[in-house]
């Protein structure tokens, strides 16, 4: 650490500087109160160890000239005239702690251990909560023309609180583009609440979305704060709005327009200031027209649409995804390095499972492949597409009879690569071992 020692007593100056350096610290010397405060002007410290009597002026000035100037660097106060009254003020003050002439140099020591081994944890945690940010990266990787033009639309819509539909197939990022929307909003300190539509069921949804008080139905022990007053002054994120069960939407449509609701079993009005943004893996005025969503609804969430492609429509955006899901482990690009005719299997690749089941497939690469030699048996999952292909449109027998066939291929093969192992073909066909062996068993496959 970097110490400044302020003591006018030369042989106490001395001593404690020597006991300093020999525990590896860079420690510089003044003899006054003046010449400390000029150090502390000029350079920074990690700790300030002053006397509390010096000349020309005194350890408290020492100590608000350092709060003042480097609120990070800690303050030992030594002195030989101690009084209760000047211990409590220097702690007010900020004094990381307090000695009384004479002590023992392993009490010094002990303290300044406290003081380095603080320093060296929160700066471990600070590098941790930016290797965190790093790994939860809400960044936007795209620069094909389509999510170029989708950029354009996030950022001019982000710094104001319309309501924001978010379109697209599972995997495509909706919720990345509404935590983005988010984070370069007026909002961005304020809480970015997330809940999904379909993973709670319907009938806890309407206790979790608005809440509810104490006794309101049988198991309501005490009162429940929903997601909506949780995301209060921030935003929250309605994931699958397409799932939102029909009997509830009035409800939602009530917190849209008044920015108000009423907990279950309450009868006071809550006030909420959110801003809103859904998404939806389906058209949802196809099911406006089903009579299964409400239009109003609609019309009140359809604001501002943002629809994004799937991946098998901006192909040229995987190499930059690839990159960027290695960044977000810390990853040097190097650490996964594809040939061109390895590229090209992914370029062909259609994606069914989008941006997730790329990022799936970078974490399987990463975990069988040694350092600068890629597996190819990782891209196996590719074969199963070009199963279909290898059928010529006018070769097609009957519907029924060519996906048994499909499915014989494919089995027979995924249990050809594992050595007939039934578990591993199960994971190599990404199902369950249970619906392998059924379809085994259908298709009469030893």
């Amino acid at each position: 650490m970097k110490i400044l020692l302020i003591e006018d007593e030369k042989l106490t100056r001395i001593s404690l500087g020597n006991i300093l350096r020999k525990q590896g610290d860079d420690v510089e010397f003044c003899e006054t109160g003046i010449q400390g405060i000029e150090y502390i002007e000029m350079q920074k410290w990690d700790l300030i160890i002053t006397d509390l009597r010096l000349p020309k002026t005194n350890g408290m000035d020492i100590l608000r000239k350092a709060s003042m100037e480097q609120p990070k660097c800690a303050v030992i106060i030594i002195t030989a005239f101690a009084t209760v009254e000047t211990a409590v003020e220097a702690l007010k003050l900020g004094a990381y702690d307090y000695l009384t002439k004479p002590f023992e140099p392993d009490k010094l020591l002990q303290i300044v251990n406290h003081i380095r081994q603080f320093r060296e944890v929160s700066k471990e945690n600070k590098q941790l909560k930016k290797q965190i940010k790093k790994m939860s990266s809400n960044k936007v990787i795209g620069s094909s023309v389509i999510m170029t033009q989708i950029l354009k639309t996030v950022k001019a819509v982000a710094m104001n609180d319309y309501t924001v539909l978010i379109q697209g197939e599972s995997g495509t990022g909706k919720e990345v583009i509404a935590r983005h929307l988010h984070e370069n909003s007026t909002r961005s300190k304020k809480p970015f609440v997330a809940f999904n539509c379909a993973a709670i069921p319907e009938t806890l949804l309407e206790s979790e979305l608005f809440g509810h008080e104490k006794g309101s139905f049988s198991g309501a022990i005490k009162q429940h704060i929903g997601y909506f007053e949780r995301a209060n002054s921030g935003t929250i994120f309605i994931d699958d709005i397409d799932d939102f069960p029909y009997s509830l939407q009035v409800k939602l449509l009530r917190v849209l327009q008044e920015r108000e609701l009423i907990r279950i079993g309450g009868t006071e009005t809550i006030k909420v200031d959110v801003r809103i943004l859904c998404a939806t893996k389906v058209d949802l005025l196809e099911k406006v027209k089903a009579k299964e969503f409400r239009n109003d609804l609609y019309y009140r969430l359809n604001i501002i649409p943002i629809t994004l492609p799937p991946l098998r429509e901006r192909k040229e955006d995987i190499p930059g995804l690839i990159r960027h899901f290695l960044e977000k482990r810390g990853l040097s690009h190097s650490s996964l390095v594809l040939n061109a005719n390895q590229l090209e299997k992914l370029q062909r690749y259609d994606w069914p499972g989008n941006v997730r089941e790329l990022e799936n497939i970078v974490e399987r690469l990463l975990a069988l492949s040694q350092v600068g030699a890629l597996d190819e048996s990782v891209f196996n999952f590719l074969n199963t597409q070009q199963i279909y292909q290898e059928t010529e449109i006018s070769d097609y027998p009957p519907l029924v009879e060519y996906l048994a066939n499909c499915e014989l291929k494919i089995i027979n093969w995924a249990l050809s690569k594992e050595n007939n192992n039934i578990s591993k073909a199960a994971d190599l066909l990404q199902i369950p071992r249970s619906t392998l062996r059924s379809k085994m068993e259908k298709l009469r496959i030893e």
